[in-house]
């Protein structure tokens, strides 16, 4: 740690200080209530049990009696519901509330009691009178979108049939572990002991003292900064959620590796300002998870530094804001991509904070997350490709192993949740996904560039396998020397590497030069060596319809002396779109989304025929020659009704040239015209017939283009906007060509880029 920083008792006399909360949040806490949920649950049993002996029948023959009076306008008194066996009936107009995702009894661990214990203790004293469990828990049910065409389009991912979670037997496994799990605190991703561990290896790892400096540096800042405030861009308070999870989980973790109370006092001030917030944005789930986590983590990690008061606000604040609303449901709640582990993610961690004070309702949290997150975790399979390309892997599979870690932590066991086909393999995905200059293969709606990857270091330790921290060793020393130059670094996820990382100093280079796996976006990847200057290419297949995809089927990006030659422009940022009125997340083939020029076919290394767009519901297989390095993408779906058919080989030679070969063929009625297209930052030389020579940052790319004719090569103007809303797109510049495809016959064109090797 920095010099002068406080140690021996005076420390720890000051870790025990308890916090005062401020009188104004004090007069504003709500009367604790007269009787917990539970007894009041165990009143409305000995209601109904009495009930029904007077009325003389059986507890069964009461329930089946018992008329069901639907409290929700979408439920309709009709044919009764086979998928809740509980008699009510559901309405025939709309989509399934299964198909959206919605939170049902069994999402619940398969018992009324989560409902009646945490809705339904408020109705029943706030009502004055009683609904039975099962209305209640008809409580729940979202209001649905009066059709998927009206909703987010991530919507109908949720039809997607996924490989069922858990079985029957989870929810009393699960209550059983939480009752007998750890009071103390720290316990959400680390321990007291864990602590102490931690401590050690900081002493013995430079890597791991320099985080640890850097760390404490961090969080010296943010004492100085006034908390966040709730500030709405656009439909997202997400910005602000992220804000307070980085400072808080900074400062936390400051408090548990130093014992200064200050740390934790910040921590405190962050947390009661976005405790007294209206609410956390409940309409984009996203915002409400990622807050959860924040206070979750540290409730738990400042636990003992905190006054009663201050941690009964914080505790319901995670209740009120973050876990409560969750049981209305959503379409998130059994997704395929992202949100899903997003959002079960940050809610299991607020679970598992409070769950000796609500332990129904943490069981019911924790249970629907074990259930649901097999549904977005079946997208690694089958080989660890993430379909939504490594930004969103990032995102998403960081929340994933957060949940994992804070389960086996807390309860012991992940549930099996580790062992999903694909999930480890995943984290190979993720470190071919990066040529030698850094930069990522960014298909889809990624970046280029990325900070440090926690998950990551946890993928490491799992599997025992320190290469796949070849990367990220670079990253962490880079950013940590940036923000010693600059005070400016990416380090959110800081707090994470130190609690998950090995010892770094004996970090191991890959020993495989190529990545491919098949899936709903396939991919691969493959490099001449491990060294900065090495050739790199990777390539796509898939389809426009993935979550966060483009009009990119068969894009490529390439590297070569330490330079990316071939690019791919990535996302443009969803408020500059969405504050303008297009519908970013429509998909269909005539969908705004596709007028934006980054999204576009006219942006990728893709062939554009007769000026149109890929097919939306194409979907390209791709095949892999490991011994030859190269990848073959059949094409043909995503221009059906453009080309008969569409063979892009892509191969990576052992001199470490590139070679792009295109196999067309235009159908039998019509000829094709076609533009063949490379997206550049380096400038450009067109030489002569079918040569141009390409040059950055005094490297230089021989570029050769071969077919049945001659060819000439031309610029195509990338850098100036096509339309008000679309990004300019500076320094960059697209190298091609164009050829015409006679009806019925094929074209073949072979473009080879030759790195010039002093």
């Amino acid at each position: 740690m920095r010099s002068g920083a406080s140690s021996g008792p005076s420390c720890a006399t000051r870790s025990r200080s308890p916090l005062r909360l401020p009188r104004t949040i004090l007069h504003a806490l709500p009367p604790p209530p007269a009787k917990g949920s539970a007894e009041l649950h165990q009143e409305h049993q000995e209601r109904e049990r009495a009930n029904t002996q007077k009325r003389g029948n059986s507890p069964q023959e009461a329930q089946a009696a018992r008329p069901h009076r639907s409290l929700h306008p979408r439920v309709q008194a009709s044919a009764p519901c086979a998928h809740h066996q509980c008699g009510r009936a559901l309405s025939a107009k709309g989509p399934s509330e299964l198909e959206l995702g919605m939170l049902t009894r069994s999402d619940l661990g398969g018992t009324d009691r989560a409902f009646s214990n945490d809705i339904g203790a408020k109705i029943m004293t706030k009502a004055g009178f009683l609904f039975s469990s099962t209305t209640l828990a008809l409580l729940a049910l979202p209001v649905l979108p009066r059709s998927l065409s009206q909703a987010h389009p991530q919507q109908q991912a949720a039809k997607q049939v996924a490989k069922p979670g858990p079985g029957p037997k989870l929810s009393s496994q699960l209550r059983q572990k939480l009752q007998q799990a750890s009071r103390a605190h720290p316990r959400l991703l680390v321990n007291a002991t864990g602590i102490e561990a931690l401590k050690a290896r900081i002493a013995q790892d430079a890597d791991m003292t320099a985080a640890a400096e850097a760390l404490r540096a961090v969080a010296d800042e943010i004492l100085r900064a006034a908390p966040a405030r709730r500030k709405m861009t656009g439909r997202r308070l997400l910005h602000v959620s992220r804000q307070v999870l980085e400072r808080v989980s900074q400062l936390s973790l400051c408090y548990l590796l130093t014992g200064e109370a200050a740390y934790a006092e910040r921590a405190a001030k962050e947390m009661l300002a976005a405790a007294e917030f209206s609410d956390w944005n409940p309409s984009h789930f996203l915002d409400v998870a990622e807050m959860t986590a924040a206070l979750a983590l540290g409730y738990d990690w400042c636990h003992d530094a905190l006054d009663e008061a201050t941690r009964t606000r914080i505790r319901q604040a995670i209740i009120q804001h973050g876990l409560r609303p969750s049981l209305k449901g959503g379409w998130w709640v059994s997704s395929s991509n992202n949100w899903n582990q997003v959002c079960h993610g940050g809610l299991s961690l607020g679970a598992l904070a409070i769950h000796e004070y609500e332990p129904e309702l943490a069981a019911s949290i924790l249970t629907r997350a074990v259930k649901n997150l097999p549904r977005a975790m079946q997208e690694y399979a089958p080989g660890g490709a993430y379909p939504e390309g490594p930004s969103y892997w990032l995102y998403g599979t960081t929340y994933n192993v957060i949940a994992l870690a804070a389960l086996h932590g807390t309860l012991g066991s992940d549930f099996g949740l580790s062992k999903q086909r694909g999930f480890l393999e995943s984290s190979t995905y993720y470190l071919h996904m990066a040529g030698p200059t850094g930069l990522f293969f960014n298909y889809s709606d990624c970046g280029a560039r990325s900070g440090i990857s926690a998950a990551m270091y946890w993928f490491a330790r799992e599997r025992q396998d320190r290469s796949l921290l070849w990367r990220e060793r670079k990253v962490l020393r880079n950013e940590l020397a940036k923000f010693k130059r600059s005070g400016r670094a990416k380090l959110k996820e800081l707090p994470f590497v130190l609690l998950w990382a090995p010892p770094l100093s004996d970090t191991e280079t890959p020993t495989r030069l190529s990545f491919s796996a098949k899936g709903k976006t396939p991919v691969a990847a493959m490099r001449s060596s491990w060294s900065q200057d090495a050739s790199y290419l990777a390539i796509k297949g898939g389809s426009p319809s993935a979550n966060h995809a483009h009009m990119d089927v068969g894009s490529f990006v390439i590297d070569a002396l330490g330079t990316r030659w071939a690019c791919d422009l990535g996302m443009q940022s969803y408020h500059s779109l969405e504050s303008q009125g297009i519908r970013l997340w429509d998909r269909d083939q005539k969908a705004q989304r596709w007028t934006v020029f980054r999204l576009s076919s006219y942006a990728h290394n893709v062939p554009v025929v007769n000026g149109k767009q890929q097919r939306v519901k194409g979907h390209a297989q791709l095949s892999f020659q490991r011994k030859l390095s190269m990848a073959t993408v059949d094409l043909s779906p995503v221009y059906a009704g453009q080309l008969k058919s569409a063979q892009r080989l892509a191969q990576l030679l052992p001199d470490g040239s590139i070679l792009i070969v295109d196999k067309l063929q235009a159908p039998a009625d019509r000829s094709a015209q076609v533009r063949w297209a490379m997206l550049t930052r380096a400038k450009i030389r067109i030489r002569g017939k079918g040569q141009a020579l390409l040059t950055r940052k005094g490297k230089r790319m021989i570029f050769h283009a071969k077919g049945p004719e001659d060819i000439q090569l031309r610029h195509y103007d990338t850098a100036k906007p096509r339309k008000p809303y679309d990004h300019p797109n500076k320094g960059t510049r697209m190298l091609g060509l164009e050829l015409s495809i006679p009806a019925g016959q094929s074209r073949e064109l072979r473009i080879t880029l030759t790195p010039m090797r002093d």
